[in-house]
């Protein structure tokens, strides 16, 4: 007996229907199978931690040595903040960031100090003052991470501004270009640099040439302290008007090798 056409039918239906089944289980196979929108949107790369990236990608610009040879600004960095640099700074009788740190205890606490190449921002957890702690590279949260040529800083905006120890590279002109920026008029340049780098005798830079070319950055030199061995402090005021010299002849400071005292 010939199946009724109705079955046949209704056969032919559960077929399509299956397949239809099928096609909606492929379907949501491959959807299945592509990735995920992501529930949060990825970082802008105007957000801070991606601004503080490209800064430090910005600021590791190579210091040329004569022979051809070169170290990022981040190694050096890497290497000041290393602790075989904070172990060769223990032997020092007389530290120099404890004089800046004395000399900013006996002025104005209300002060806004921007300490550029702060390391372990030991100015900051020493003074009452505010202290925008910059530095190329840096763990603690509390720190800048920029290049110290560009700032997030405002025109005129701080006190003073501290470089201990902290002139590295070919470049160091620039980080005093930016000093000279957001400094106010009579505001404070205080530099701490190893006395090898500036003694024409060891083949380091003439100290006289290298306070000039803060003088024609804008700056008058107040005073300089020269009795440690291990370091030389200068203190600079920032002209109330000056006219910067264009072309300044700046001294090539070499790199310094601590050694054991």
């Amino acid at each position: 007996m010939e199946p009724p056409q109705q079955s046949a039918a209704g056969g032919h239906k559960r077929g399509r229907r299956g397949g239809a089944r099928n096609r909606r289980k492929n379907t949501s196979s491959s959807q299945q199978a592509r990735p995920p929108s992501p529930a949060v949107a990825p970082p802008s790369p105007s957000s801070p931690p991606a601004k503080r990236q490209r800064k430090a990608v910005a600021g590791q610009g190579a210091a040329k040595s004569k022979g051809g040879n070169t170290m990022s600004l981040l190694d050096k960095m890497r290497a000041r903040l290393s602790g075989g640099y904070q172990e060769q700074m223990s032997h020092w009788p007389e530290q120099p960031v404890n004089v800046i740190i004395s000399w900013l205890k006996s002025h104005n606490p209300s002060w806004t100090v921007a300490d550029f190449g702060c390391g372990n921002a030991a100015v900051a957890k020493n003074v009452k003052n505010k202290v925008f702690s910059i530095d190329l590279v840096s763990e603690d949260p509390s720190v800048i991470a920029c290049d110290m040529a560009h700032t997030p800083l405002e025109p005129t905006s701080v006190d003073v501004a501290i470089f201990c120890l902290s002139l590295m590279g070919v470049n160091y002109p620039s980080f005093l270009e930016e000093a000279n920026r957001v400094l106010k008029p009579s505001g404070w340049l205080v530099i701490a640099e190893v006395r090898s780098r500036l003694d024409p005798n060891t083949g380091g830079a003439d100290p006289e040439k290298f306070s000039k070319a803060i003088i024609q950055l804008g700056f008058s030199l107040v005073s300089k302290d020269a009795k440690n061995k291990m370091f030389i402090l200068f203190y600079f005021r920032k002209k109330e008007k000056s006219k910067v010299v264009k072309n300044i002849d700046w001294p090539e400071l070499k790199p310094c090798l601590y050694k054991r005292r």
